[in-house]
């Protein structure tokens, strides 16, 4: 899986490597992109931060966790989490980009092709992720990828000083419908 490598309109998904150091810290440095990540992606996003991750201590590699490249630069990530046991065949996923690229469909555009290609990479029955109550970009992002809002955590984190609810967003592998 680590040798997967996707393309879409404008962009290329790869596995994260050393030399994506610099880019990763310029992208990721943004309290913007932070604000609608779990905790695990910091603001500030320092140097260490970033050597952190590439050397795959913030999240499994031996999950698929791609760069998002645009114009030959890391700009961005997004990757799976496959459950365990009897949600073997169930994964979360979430992504990120630079802001500098927001606004254009273009996490549209990856996220078509990703979710698509993991489900049957992973023989996937459910695809699914998780929003923070404020980000309707993100929201709007997997709706039109054929994601359904099945539902709200009430009050379930507690982010920046503010309590937020969370939008869980599903969608099911079309050999179920």
């Amino acid at each position: 899986m680590a040798e997967a490598r996707l393309q879409g309109e404008g962009f290329v998904l790869r596995p994260w490597r050393a030399g994506d150091l610099d880019a990763l810290v310029r992208h990721a440095n943004d309290e913007r992109v932070s604000a609608g990540l779990s905790q695990r992606f910091p603001f500030p996003y320092t140097r260490a931060d970033a050597e952190e991750f590439l050397s795959g201590r913030v999240v499994a590699f031996d999950d698929p966790v791609f760069a998002i490249e645009i114009d030959g630069e890391a700009c961005g990530g997004i990757g799976a989490h496959p459950g365990k046991g009897d949600r073997a065949r169930t994964a979360e996923f979430g992504y990120w980009l630079g802001p500098v690229h927001w606004g254009n469909g273009l996490m549209t555009r990856i996220v078509g092709v990703f979710a698509p290609w993991v489900m049957d990479e992973l023989q996937l029955f459910r695809l699914q992720a998780s929003v923070l109550d404020f980000n309707a970009g993100s929201a709007r992002v997997l709706q039109k990828n054929g994601f359904e809002e099945e539902g709200v955590q009430r009050a379930a984190v507690f982010k920046r000083g503010v309590l937020h609810d969370l939008r869980l967003f599903a969608r099911l592998s079309p050999t179920l419908g």
